[in-house]
């Protein structure tokens, strides 16, 4: 009976808010595409596709502000990296990395859903500590940076609601 649901989706379909997402998403990971394009390093994952979603489509959920954004990310991948440097990337070991990344955002406050893929990412793609800044942590800043601009043209949106 509890799995029934009670009501219908209190989500709302805005066309304005479908082009500030549009916008947002466009604009945070063409520069990523861009940075991956004129260096040497890969920019994009697909979590940050995620974030985009809660960063400009949902901007003002706690799941969406700055320091969940880059907090999620971080604490995450430094999840992943450590159980992927310990154990490997096997089935128990991607089952702990994204265990334990639960565990440490909801500990940190930091959680950011699509941050809990980042230890299948890192034990996926087999990467090494620097993955950590580049792309994770400079990455996620970035997304945040693009948000702080497109979200607060218009006057209706204030990005972020918390800092910290």
């Amino acid at each position: 009976m509890k799995m029934r649901g009670k009501s219908r989706s209190p989500l709302k379909a805005n066309p304005w808010n479908a082009f500030m997402g549009f916008i947002g998403g466009f604009l945070a990971i063409g520069l990523l595409a861009f940075l991956t394009n004129v260096t040497s390093d890969l920019w994009i994952m697909a979590p940050f596709g995620a974030s985009c979603v809660l960063a400009f489509a949902v901007w003002d959920a706690p799941f969406s502000q700055p320091r969940n954004i880059i907090g999620g990310h971080f604490i995450s991948t430094l999840a992943g990296l450590a159980v992927y440097h310990a154990a490997g990337n096997g089935p128990v070991a991607m089952a702990v990395g994204v265990g334990l990344a639960i565990s440490l955002m909801v500990l940190t406050r930091t959680t950011h859903p699509p941050a809990g893929a980042d230890p299948l990412v890192v034990m996926m793609s087999g990467s090494g500590w620097s993955f950590l800044v580049a792309p994770v942590l400079i990455g996620a800043v970035m997304i945040v940076l693009v948000a702080l601009l497109v979200n607060n043209q218009d006057k209706k949106r204030n990005y972020p609601t918390f800092w910290f």
